[in-house]
Formats: structure tokens, sequence, C-alpha cells
């Protein structure tokens, strides 16, 4: 994967970019990393960015779609960074490689619900 934190010069950034970028909670504790990004058909705004976390070298991995507006990109960490102990991520709405959601608002409002942010979709 390419530096991000050195090789990006402008504020849009490629999706394949994005994929596999490592994430951090507030102590600095790596909690997993981005397995992809959902975005919206018609307005192109980014919903979720979808966490792999557990399991070992990608494999048994969960899913987690985090809201997208939860994380913030840090250069000093070179990969995202979220509010977020890993005791609530592990509670989070998930699923498995073999089971994806179907993303419609219900499914929006358990995940946004979960973190305490109102779903705006």
């Amino acid at each position: 994967m390419t530096d991000i934190a050195t090789e990006e010069t402008n504020r849009l950034i490629a999706s394949n970019k994005v994929e596999g970028t490592n994430v951090y909670n507030r102590e600095g504790e790596k909690l997993g990393s981005i397995y992809n990004f959902m975005v919206d058909k018609r307005s192109g705004k980014a919903e979720y960015a979808v966490l792999e976390f557990g399991g070992l070298f990608g494999l048994g991995s969960d899913y987690y779609p985090l809201p997208w507006d939860m994380l913030t990109y840090e250069t000093e960490h070179g990969g995202y960074v979220v509010n977020l102990d890993k005791a609530l991520l592990e509670k989070a709405p998930r699923y498995g490689a073999d089971a994806e959601p179907a993303f419609d608002r219900t499914y929006g409002q358990s995940v946004y619900g979960h973190y305490g942010m109102n779903y705006p979709f």
C-alpha cells in the first residue's frame, strides 16, 4: 500500500488507497483496517467505513460499519483515528464475510444509534 501520509497532496483520495488503511483509537491502539467503504449512489457521500476487525491474517474477521464522520485521518498515525474503545466496538453491529446486511434505513439507524449518532440519511 502507498504511504498515504506523505504521498497524498490534495483533499481527495482514491478508494484503493483508503482500503487497507489502519484504524486506531485515541490511545493509539490499532483496532483494525478499512476493508471498504459504502457510498450513497445518489449523493456520492461516504456513509460508512467498514472496519475489518478480529480474526488472524484476515481469517475469521468480522466487518464493522462505522459512520464515516467518526473517522479522522491523522498523519502521525498514518491512518484513521476514531474515538472508540474495543469494548464498544465488540458490541457494535457487524457481519461476517458471508452475511452482508441490506444497508437499508433500519440497519443504518442501528449502526449510527450504537455510536450515539443520528442517522442522517
